[in-house]
This record gives structure tokens, sequence and C-alpha cells, in this order.
């Protein structure tokens, strides 16, 4: 598969480089004959025979897995030009090019036609050799016999170019393979301590109160009682739970850029909130791992305004600082006093801030925040970044 696909972009190349020399040579020596009939003649020939290969390889690029009938077509025309110019430029154009088509589709099994297409090379330049006038072939010689060793070079040097694009494609190709796995293991291991780390502790408490429950059912009924309370309260709990954890898994797609997602959850929010949202966007990518928990922080910070914030205004910033990405929420909204440790807050009950610390932390980065009564708040979060490309795209509603 990546030998095919490296042939068909050097073929390509070698088709387009050819007609493009054949044109620049004939028109320039064009000049110096008294007849242009048969250069042009040569030139329509290949323009022609160029156009409908080229066609055929953008509709059926498996058609150069034909390559002895390929080389064998080329190999006529290439005997049909020479018919046609009788030696002129166009042939050696021609030829050269031959070789270096032969060289990407057979490698180094094109040799016996490249020294084929040299012969006939040199058995061409005696003959013009032949007819030129004594005084100029000492002159014209070293010339002429050196270009029909070009086929030799161009054949040698196409087939080289394939295999090293070959070889290119192929290490692309094992390259993203290994960072589809990286990411897919990363997944799961991101999945796997969600669920451990909500729903999985939910099961196990219910676990335990339906083990205690049988034998509670005699002996202690009101214990049995609230037994089974808790395990009614537990699977509502773990429900939920899953049912969180699956939002959070759709809110984030990979697919599309991450300016997308984060415009997405900002618009779903304003929707059902009512409040609208300022958004300057830049097209960047942070890692796989933080795209997740970035969105979870920005989930989280949209939920707290309508909770606490009561604001009129969010402003969502997405920007690129150094190597990181740097996502900032803020609102006009009622603020608070913000301790220097922002673990503090889980004595006061503000375990959503805590967790937007947390997940920050753990996709590489650093959640900062800043706010006043009064004076509303500014989350600004930071994490590595993918993709070392920025557009600025501004949008607000």
């Amino acid at each position: 598969m990546e030998r095919h696909i490296a042939t068909v972009a050097v073929v390509r190349a070698v088709l387009v480089g050819r007609l493009i020399i054949m044109i620049a040579a004939i028109v320039a020596g064009i000049r110096l004959v008294d007849d242009p009939t048969r250069p042009l003649l040569a030139l329509l020939l290949v323009a022609a025979v160029t156009m409908g290969q080229l066609f055929l390889i953008s509709r059926h690029p498996a058609i150069l897995r034909r390559r002895l009938g390929a080389v064998t077509l080329e190999v006529a025309v290439t005997l049909a030009v020479l018919a046609i110019s009788q030696g002129g430029p166009a042939y050696f154009c021609y030829a050269a090019g031959s070789a270096m088509f032969a060289g990407t589709l057979l490698g180094s099994g094109g040799l016996m036609i490249w020294l084929a297409q040299a012969g006939l090379g040199l058995a061409v330049v005696f003959q013009l050799l032949r007819a030129t006038v004594p005084d100029a072939r000492s002159v014209l010689a070293p010339f002429l016999v050196a270009i029909p060793i070009i086929d030799i070079v161009g054949g040698l040097g196409a087939a080289a170019l394939t295999a090293i694009l070959t070889r290119y494609i192929r290490l692309a190709i094992e390259t993203t393979t290994m960072a589809q796995r990286s990411a897919a293991a990363s997944e799961r291991a991101r999945l796997a301590r969600e669920l451990h780390d909500s729903v999985a502790k939910t099961l196990r408490g219910v676990s335990f109160a339906a083990v205690a429950l049988p034998s509670s059912l005699r002996r202690q009924p009101d214990l049995a009682e609230q037994l089974a309370a808790t395990v009614s309260a537990g699977a509502e709990t773990a429900q939920r739970e899953a049912r969180e954890l699956l939002g959070a898994l759709r809110r984030d797609v990979p697919d599309q850029p991450f300016a997308d997602t984060v415009r997405g959850i900002c618009a779903a929010w304003s929707t059902t909130s009512g409040t609208p949202v300022a958004l300057d966007l830049a097209l960047i990518e942070p890692t796989l791992a933080a795209r997740y928990e970035l969105t979870q922080i920005l989930h989280e910070a949209l939920r707290n305004v309508v909770a606490h914030a009561r604001a009129t205004r969010v402003a969502v910033t997405l920007a690129r600082v150094g190597e990181l990405v740097e996502l900032t929420i803020r609102d006009d909204g009622a603020g608070f006093a913000v301790p220097d440790d922002l673990s503090l807050l889980s004595v006061r009950g503000s375990f959503g801030v805590v967790g937007m610390s947390e997940r920050a932390r753990t996709a590489g980065g650093h959640l900062a925040m800043r706010s006043r009564q009064g004076s509303g708040t500014t989350i600004v979060v930071t994490a590595p970044e993918a993709i070392l490309a920025v557009r600025r795209v501004t949008a607000s509603r």
C-alpha cells in the first residue's frame, strides 16, 4: 500500500515535469530548425498522452499496479516520438522521462530498460553526428554522447526517490498508529479512573448494604429498612453518576477542533441559562488528555455561574501563551473572597472549585482564580498544547 501511494505521487511528478521540460525545450529550439512541424507534432502527441495518463491515474490509481503494461506503453510512445521528431530534443526529453517512469514503477528492475534506452539514444546521437559538419563534431560529440546517460541516471534517481518516499510514508503510518494507540490507552486509563472515583465507589457501598440486608431482615427490621433505603439511594446515585460521566464524555469530540467544542458548550449553556457568552477563541489544540479536563472545567465553571454568580454576561477566551493553552472564563457576577489555597474551599463545601483545580493538575496544567465581592470571578486554566498553530477567530453572541 505504501509503495503504491509513493509510486502514484512520483509518477505524477515525472509526467508533469517531463511535459514542462519538453515544452520549454521545443519552444527554445523551434527557431533553430527550418521546419517546426515535427517538433510541434511530437509535442502535441506527448501532451495528449500525458493528459490521458494523468486523467487515468487521477480516476483509477490502481492502473499503475499493471506495471509491465504501463512501461510497455511508455516505450511505445518513446519510439513514436523518435519517429516523429527524428532524434530531436523532444525524443531525448521524453526518453529521460520514460526511464524515470520505469524506475518509479519497477525500481532497480528497470535497469535493462534504462540500458536499452541509453543504447538507442547513443545510436541516435551517432546518426546526428554523422549528419553534422566535421568541424562541429568534435565540439558537439561530448555533449550529445552524455545526453543518453541521463536515462540511466534518471531511472536510478526515480527508483531511489520512490523507495525513500515509501519508507517515509510507512514511517508516518506507523507513527500515527502508535500515537492513536497511545491516545486510546490514555483514554481508557482516564475512563477507568473516572469510573473508579465515582460509580465504582458508589456501587461498592451499595454492595456492602445489600450483603448485610438478608441477615438483618429478621433480627433487626428497622436496620433492614435503613439498608434497603441505602441500596435504593445508592443505585440512584450510581445511575446519576453514570449519566453525568456519559454526558461528560459526549461534550468533547476529539475529531473536531477544540475551539468548536468550546463554542458548542458555551452555546448550549447560554441557551439554557439565558446568559450571553462572548467568545474569543484561537484555533489551538491541547493534548488529548487535556481536552477532556478542560471541557469539564469549562462545564463546571459555567454551572457555578448559574448556581452562585447571578451574572448577566460571561466571556470565554481560548489563547496560546508560550507553548500552553490558556482557557479563561470571566463573569460579572457577585464574586467571593478567594483564599490563597484553593483546597481550603472544600471546608466551605465548595468542592466544585477544588475539583476544577485537581482536573487542571491532572491535565498537566494549573488553575488560578481571581474574584472579589461584587466584582465577578475570573478563572484561568493552562494546559499543554498539542499543535503549535494559532489563528485568531473572534465571535460573540
